[in-house]
C-alpha cells in the first residue's frame, strides 16, 4: 500500500551506501483530492518546487562533489513522492561515481519521472551558485498585522473565507507568514509564506488570515494543504484568477513549495524566501 504510513517517515532507517531508485516511495494524490472534492479535469494548473541542499555524488576518480538541486514536479503528476524517501534516495548517491553532472542530472529525472508518473524537471547547480537569482520575498501586501482574534486552529474553516460585496473587485496579492501544518505521520510542524493573489470580488483579509491560521493543527502534506486552500477560496469567493504559492521552511534538507493556479497562469520564480 502506498500511503504515508507505509512509508519511511517517522521511522529509523540505514542510510544507502550505494545508489538505490527504489528507496524513492511515490503516494497517489488521488485519495487526498477526492477528500478535498477535486476531481479531473483538474481545475487548476500548478508546480512543486523541490529543493534539495545536501546532493553529493563522487567523481570518476573518486572526489566528492556537491550541489544543489531543483526539482520541477507538475501537479497533473498521479503521484508525489514522500520527502523522506527522497532524501534517501539523494543520500544513496554519497557513494556512488559518476561520468559528469549530465549523468547525474539523466538518472535523476528518469528516476523521480518513474516515481511521480510525469515527467520531473531537475535542474543541478554546483557551488559557488549566484545568489541574487536564488532569494526573494513573495510579493504582495502583508495581512499578518490585522487585528483580528482567533479561536479556530483545525480543521480548516472555509465558512471564514467571505467577499466585501459593497467594495469594487479586486486584483491584488496577500501575503502571510502564518501558515502552519503538520506533518501527518509525524506529527512535527510545517511552516510556511503564503500568496494569495487573485483577480475578483475583493476577499475579506481578516477572514482570509483567521481561515490560514485555521491550519495550525491541521494533518496533511504540503501540496494538499495548497490545493484546498486554492479550491475553499474558489468555492466561497469565486474569483475570475487565482495563484495559490506556499514556501514551506526546509526539513532534512529539502524545501517543497507547492504553486497552483487557475488555466493560463505563468509559473511564478522559484525564489528561496528568508526562513528558506
Amino acid at each position: 500500500m502506498n500511503t504515508p504510513h507505509d512509508s519511511p517517515l517517522g521511522r529509523t532507517v540505514a542510510f544507502a551506501a550505494d545508489y538505490d531508485p527504489t528507496l524513492l516511495f511515490p503516494i497517489p494524490r488521488e485519495a487526498k483530492r477526492a477528500e478535498i472534492g477535486i476531481a479531473a479535469p483538474l481545475p487548476f494548473v500548478g508546480i512543486d518546487y523541490w529543493n534539495a541542499y545536501e546532493l553529493s555524488w563522487l567523481e570518476p576518480g573518486g572526489k566528492p562533489r556537491v550541489a544543489v538541486a531543483t526539482f520541477e514536479v507538475p501537479a497533473s503528476s498521479p503521484r508525489i513522492v514522500e520527502s523522506k524517501s527522497l532524501k534517501l534516495y539523494l543520500n544513496s548517491y554519497n557513494q556512488t561515481r559518476l561520468a559528469d553532472v549530465a549523468a547525474l542530472r539523466a538518472r535523476l529525472a528518469a528516476d523521480l519521472s518513474a516515481a511521480a508518473g510525469a515527467p520531473v524537471g531537475v535542474a543541478v547547480q554546483l557551488l559557488p551558485a549566484p545568489q541574487a537569482p536564488w532569494i526573494g520575498e513573495l510579493e504582495g501586501e502583508l495581512i499578518d498585522d490585522l487585528d483580528v482574534t482567533f479561536d479556530r486552529y483545525t480543521p480548516p474553516q472555509p465558512d471564514l473565507l467571505t467577499v466585501d460585496t459593497g467594495e469594487d473587485e479586486a486584483d491584488e496579492a496577500l501575503v502571510s507568514h502564518l501558515l502552519r501544518s503538520n506533518c501527518p505521520v509525524t506529527g512535527q510542524p510545517d511552516w510556511a509564506t503564503v500568496q494569495i493573489a487573485y483577480a475578483g470580488p475583493r476577499i475579506d483579509r481578516r477572514g482570509l488570515l483567521r481561515y490560514l491560521v485555521s491550519y495550525r493543527l491541521h494533518d496533511d502534506f504540503h501540496e494538499q494543504c495548497v490545493e484546498r486552500i486554492f479550491i475553499d477560496i474558489v468555492r466561497r469567493c469565486a474569483p475570475r484568477r487565482l495563484s495559490v504559492y506556499a514556501r514551506y521552511t526546509r526539513r532534512g534538507g529539502l524545501d517543497i513549495n507547492p504553486w497552483r493556479a487557475t488555466a493560463g497562469s505563468p509559473p511564478p520564480p522559484n525564489r528561496r524566501a528568508f526562513r528558506q
